[in-house]
């Protein structure tokens, strides 16, 4: 029971340290503008508790807070620093909302120094992470913010695009100030675009909001842009009591920059109305204002810059400590890897003859498995080659027998033909025309296709596409020519082909002609030879 309660007070006290640190931040992000020295030195002593306490999260927050008073005051480069050491801590802590903020932040840095695209890259990260976060308040600041930099571009139908998406957000939230700051930015897009009745509709919009809100230091510049509008539009009269009550407000605030602000706009509207004195009289005061608001400027920017070296330095004297327990650490480490390796190679040394003999024995094993395994390999190639010789001297001897039979067939019918030619010159008229029909049913049967093309077939197996790769020699090669050519493979002599074509030997000698001219062959050159070289 004791432990139980002991461990629910720790709960407490570590949740209410939580809610104590969250409060002092907001606290100091709402001081920063107006002291920004005072809110650096409260963030200096914060960060410098996080360092000690080895808290990364507050770490990272506190260089984001940083980077937001040093953005403010103009210090671009020192503010990029403190936002990028603030990433790469979200990053490695896996705080994705807390990167998404940052990365923001980072864009807006990037606007200003008119760096866009590299803003633009920064909100479009931050994006994506609210997208996944399904975080619609981060979601309508960055579109916001995108609003503005195509507003920057002068791309305003994407300008007005991302405005309209932030405020369809920020109305659903009910989130009076960040719908104010939309109302705003579409009240700037009309006035770039001279449309200055939609212009004033949005800045009275952004006011109401903004008083609602009790947002008085953001009222004074909407204050101020419907004074512009009017003045713009030649209600100048209007202008000026809109520019007064904003110059009222800065007073109240003691708000030096907006002062000189409204001074300015008050001295362009009286000039417009052709009453010099008093446009010179608040040009005079602005020209005064602007003055304090150097001197003061220039006390605090010393100020904040002797703070700012102040965090330099102990961050550097921070990291030097740091880097030096890094080699602190890092030498402790090697020493403990130097001993462990000692003992590792004293029992390396000890059972590497071991392990030695072990690899000679395996790799004798392997060699002989090696020798019988390629032994086996030789075997089945010697018995597939001695098959394959078996097959073709077989097809061989199918081809020769079928050869052979053709010839005797087509000398048969030679024999026939003869006699039956030798008895139409004698025998009687009323039997030639029978005689002449069996010549010419014998002259058919001497080139049957069905013979040829089993005679064919056979001869392919023997000589594997040798009929097919002849087309590569000619493309004038006819079915007679490839007969004879197959013949002439086969080393037949002349009669034999011409018995087994069914042409006379003459005939043959023409056939032989032509094939050489076909086949683009010199004077001189036997044809059996260069056939038998295919």
């Amino acid at each position: 029971m004791l432990k139980y309660l002991v461990t629910l007070i720790s709960a407490f006290v570590f949740v209410s340290s939580l809610h104590a640190q969250e409060e002092k931040f907001e606290s100091i992000v709402a001081n920063h503008q107006q002291n920004p020295t005072e809110s650096l030195v409260r963030l200096k002593k914060i960060y410098a508790e996080s360092i000690e306490r080895n808290d990364e999260l507050l770490e990272g927050q506190c260089l984001q807070q940083m980077g937001k008073v040093c953005y403010a005051q103009g210090h671009f480069s020192q503010s990029l620093e403190f936002f990028l050491k603030a990433d790469q801590i979200f990053n490695t802590a896996k705080k994705p909302l807390r990167m998404a903020a940052n990365l923001t932040d980072v864009g807006i840095l990037y606007y200003y120094m008119k760096q866009h695209d590299k803003a633009m890259h920064s909100y479009r990260a931050a994006l994506h992470i609210y997208k996944n976060s399904s975080d619609l308040t981060g979601q309508a600041n960055v579109y916001g913010h995108i609003g503005q930099l195509y507003e920057k571009k002068q791309q305003y139908d994407s300008a007005f695009y991302y405005q309209n998406l932030a405020l369809k957000i920020n109305e659903q939230n009910n989130d009076h100030s960040a719908a104010a700051k939309i109302y705003e930015n579409l009240g700037s897009i009309y006035e770039d675009l001279e449309k200055y009745d939609s212009a004033q509709v949005n800045f009275q919009r952004s006011l109401d909001l903004y008083q609602l809100d009790k947002n008085d230091l953001a009222s004074i510049e909407v204050i101020n842009n419907l004074g512009d509008v009017l003045r713009k539009t030649g209600h100048y009269q209007e202008s000026v009591a809109k520019t007064e009550a904003a110059m009222k407000l800065a007073e109240k605030l003691g708000n030096i920059y907006q002062l000189a602000s409204c001074c300015r706009d008050l001295g362009k509207a009286y000039e417009l109305m052709n009453r010099m004195d008093s446009a010179y009289h608040y040009v005079k005061l602005g020209y005064k204002y602007t003055l304090d608001l150097y001197s003061e400027d220039g006390a605090r920017q010393a100020a904040f810059l002797q703070v700012l070296y102040d965090i330099n330095k102990k961050s550097d004297e921070i990291n030097k400590l740091q880097n030096d327990r890094k080699i602190n650490g890092i030498i402790a480490f090697s020493a403990a890897i130097v001993i462990i390796l000692l003992v590792l190679l004293g029992f390396v040394v000890f059972s590497r003859q071991r392990l030695k003999l072990k690899d000679q024995q395996m790799l004798a094993r392997q060699k002989d498995i090696e020798h019988d395994m390629t032994s086996l390999a030789l075997k089945n190639l010697q018995l597939e080659e001695q098959g394959l010789k078996q097959l073709l001297e077989v097809k061989s001897r199918e081809l020769s027998t079928h050869t052979l039979n053709l010839i005797k067939h087509n000398q048969f019918l030679e024999n026939l033909r003869n006699t039956l030619q030798a008895m139409v010159k004698d025998d009687k008229r009323d039997q030639k025309k029978q005689m002449n029909q069996i010549l010419t049913e014998i002259n058919q049967s001497f080139n049957h296709e069905r013979n040829w093309k089993e005679f064919t077939l056979a001869f392919e197996q023997v000589h594997h596409q040798f009929l097919e790769n002849l087309k590569t020699y000619s493309q004038e090669l006819t079915s007679a020519d490839m007969r004879l050519i197959a013949l002439l493979k086969m080393n037949l002599d002349s009669g034999d082909i011409a018995t087994l074509l069914g042409i006379s030997t003459d005939s043959l000698r023409v056939s032989r002609y032509r094939l050489r001219k076909k086949l683009n062959l010199a004077q001189g050159d036997n044809l059996s030879a260069f056939i038998q070289t295919l």
